[in-house]
């Protein structure tokens, strides 16, 4: 039997099931691995001399593969062009990218690291699956090993329209990388075409159908893949004691007043500057709300190192002081803006102490919190989920109330037509979402992206499957 080899920029080792914060790579991940005998390889976070060596251990009935970086890899590579150049570019901010040649070199640089570091560990038949954006060149590096493995790659963020993807330097070089896989996976039936239309279009390519795209003198397989959460595992957070003790703070916080909640990175790409000027426009279109109503926004520091993080969480500071200075009476603050993470099970808590979870991203390829918030609310008296229509779950998330983020006044009247939708048709909604959660979770998406990747069936849009009793 093959094993499965994942690849990522980091490791997270798998953890219990509350133990993990907020949503990502890692929770679908480790939920993936624990049902396989599989090896997952990438950058301890930690900083020293590189030797080449790894550090290999057993945890969670899974064997994690450790390497080190040395400061100008993490300042090239992962400050560099992953975060400074490929993130705001592939979330449509070319205004925000940094495009430097030692950032180039330091990406290409990391990535043969990689190569040469795993490339010992893979044997026989294995089976390897790469994981985003850090990594689009690793195949091309595996296969100058002389690596003759299957091997997958999965983006998990947007892959951006041709026109924006030209800006890049060398966009031609690294589309080019790409098709030394055999399988590649977008979060979307949208990111696939655009991705396809620059293959065609740009790269000469060819459409050959059923999934397959030829150009650069190879083919390879594509897929959309929508990635799901370990949705059994969090519905049983959500009764943990944990998530009561949560539930209950809040509720006694709440002091009968109905609670919106968000819950994010702290990310330009997140929406949260639009989502409070909206929140502010609520407050002032709805008065009847004063003092009744009240936003809880986490906002978990991310990428501290890079300005344009620094200067967004200083926007967010002026803004939350400004709308509270603004709407605030002695006993009532409107927005409760908190920098910080939370254990999986205590947002679990949370989540189903709102009555309405408001997830807005300018741009992204899933997000995994809009799903979260639907399988944390109490099936008797569920909260309601208004969403954006530029995350990748809207596709998929359809009896949300789905707004254009950029369209203040369109998200103050969806909060508002959240707030005070009737019992009967919130029940409504949630059922029709909890299905799609259930069927097409974690271990669902995994499934379906390596049986593509082993080569069982083509890769086409998935089948749904039986609902799981939640």
């Amino acid at each position: 039997m093959s094993r499965l080899i994942v690849i990522s920029n980091r490791v997270s080792p798998p953890a219990e099931v509350g133990n993990a914060s907020v949503g990502g790579l890692a929770m679908a991940l480790s939920a993936a691995l624990r049902e396989e005998n599989g090896m997952w390889f990438g950058w301890s976070g930690e900083v020293a001399e590189s030797s080449g060596q790894i550090s290999i251990q057993k945890i969670g009935g899974v064997t994690v593969a450790l390497t080190h970086l040395e400061e100008q890899d993490v300042q090239e590579y992962y400050n560099g062009y992953a975060n400074k150049t490929l993130w705001p570019l592939f979330h449509y901010r070319p205004d925000l990218v940094a495009f430097e040649r030692s950032f180039d070199e330091g990406y290409s640089r990391v990535n043969q690291r990689f190569a040469d570091t795993v490339s010992p560990l893979i044997v026989g038949d294995d089976l390897i699956w790469v994981q985003d954006y850090h990594l689009i060149p690793l195949a091309s590096k595996l296969r100058e090993q002389g690596v003759k493995n299957r091997i997958g790659f999965f983006l998990h963020i947007p892959w951006p329209a041709m026109r924006v993807l030209m800006t890049l330097p060398k966009h031609g070089e690294l589309v080019e990388t790409m098709f030394d896989y055999d399988l590649v996976g977008f979060q979307t039936e949208d990111n696939l075409h655009a991705f396809t239309e620059y293959v065609i279009n740009q790269a000469g390519g060819e459409n050959l159908g059923d999934g397959r795209l030829r150009a650069y003198g190879k083919t390879i397989q594509v897929g959309f893949y929508p990635i799901g959460i370990d949705a059994k595992e969090f519905v049983e957070a959500s009764r943990s004691q944990t998530a009561k003790d949560y539930w209950d703070l809040m509720r006694d916080s709440q002091a009968g007043r109905k609670m919106i909640v968000g819950v994010e990175k702290l990310d330009y790409s997140k929406g949260l500057e639009e989502r409070f000027t909206a929140y502010d426009q609520f407050l002032r279109d709805y008065p009847q709300y004063e003092r009744n109503v009240f936003l809880l926004q986490i906002a978990t520091p991310s990428r501290g190192e890079v300005s344009a993080y620094q200067d967004i969480r200083g926007k967010l500071d002026t803004l939350s002081g400004h709308i509270n200075g603004e709407h605030s009476t002695i006993d009532w603050v409107p927005l409760r803006y908190v920098n910080r993470s939370y254990r999986r099970d205590e947002l679990a808590g949370i989540y189903r102490a709102a009555h309405v979870g408001l997830v807005t991203p300018l741009r992204d390829g899933m997000n995994l919190v809009a799903k979260e918030y639907i399988a944390a609310q109490n099936p008797a008296d569920p909260g309601v989920l208004v969403l954006s229509e530029f995350a990748g779950a809207a596709a998929q998330m359809s009896d949300a109330l789905i707004v254009n983020p950029f369209d203040r006044e369109a998200v103050s009247e969806a909060i508002h037509e959240a707030l005070s939708m009737p019992l009967k048709q919130r029940v409504a909604r949630y059922e029709g979402l909890i299905h799609g959660i259930m069927t097409d979770d974690v271990v669902s998406w995994r499934i379906k992206f390596t049986d593509d990747l082993k080569g069982k069936k083509p890769a086409k849009k998935p089948e749904p499957l039986t609902v799981v009793s939640g």
